[in-house]
């Protein structure tokens, strides 16, 4: 790039993962700022199809931590937000005036999912320009039956995605960020343009290290695609659209 890039460009070029936390609090002040950032985000139709739980008591914390892989950073934490796609309150906004709903079908809850996922990476690049770290933890979406009870969620209500905060250690900061893929392995100009053969290859040919593609490839998918927390998910899923008009 030959213009220099601003402050938020930069921050979202060094913005990675963190999992380790300093002791340091978070001030009351900075945690406003994060959760009023998630809400400025884009909604559709400005509804704000999500509500966001503030998860402060530390004996949810530590099940949270247990639930989701038994990862112990989340109970230490700072803050931890879980973004749930809401269906049901504007059901309350409707019946409220009278009106009779009909059920929410899967077209909205994808929609409402779609506005929490947003809110939330607001909510990252926010705590990002605070120097706050931050980490997505996609074990809800697994467990979400037991988030269900855990947080007393009501029907049409999903959690989409949860959020740990915290200062991250000199140890986070230094450490190396994941490569990305090159754009032209990502951006199709106009059309959906299929990968195959040697563009495939290539686009892992930094990745694989002395493995073969096939070996890489294989181990990937066994941990990624294959893995318990992938069926799992998948079930929970399941479970939940059961829900929603098909």
């Amino acid at each position: 790039m030959g213009e220099k890039m601003n402050e938020v460009l930069k921050e979202l070029y060094e913005r990675k993962s963190v999992r380790v936390f300093t002791e340091k609090e978070i001030s009351a002040e900075k945690k406003e700022h994060i959760l009023n950032a998630a809400i400025q985000a884009p909604s559709a139709g400005c509804q704000l199809l999500y509500t966001i739980l503030d998860i402060t008591d530390q004996n949810r914390k530590e099940k949270l931590a247990d639930l989701c892989d038994h990862q112990a950073f989340i109970a230490k934490a700072k803050m931890v937000l879980v973004f749930c796609a809401d269906c049901q309150k504007w059901l309350s906004f409707y019946k409220e005036a009278g009106l009779s709903p009909r059920k929410p079908g899967r077209g909205d809850l994808f929609l409402a999912v779609e506005d929490a996922v947003i809110a939330a990476q607001n909510a990252v690049t926010a705590a990002e320009s605070l120097g706050i770290g931050s980490c997505y933890i996609g074990d809800v979406m697994e467990n979400a039956e037991e988030m269900k009870v855990l947080f007393d969620l009501p029907s049409y209500v999903y959690p989409a995605c949860m959020l740990v905060l915290g200062y991250p250690t000199e140890q986070q900061k230094m450490r190396k960020k994941p490569e990305r893929f090159r754009l032209c392995d990502i951006v199709c100009e106009n059309t959906y343009q299929k990968k195959e053969g040697q563009d495939i290859r290539a686009m892992f040919s930094e990745r694989t290290g002395t493995q073969s593609y096939e070996k890489w490839m294989e181990a990937f998918w066994k941990r990624k695609y294959e893995s318990d927390f992938a069926n799992e998910m998948n079930r929970s899923i399941e479970v939940y659209l059961k829900d929603y008009q098909s």
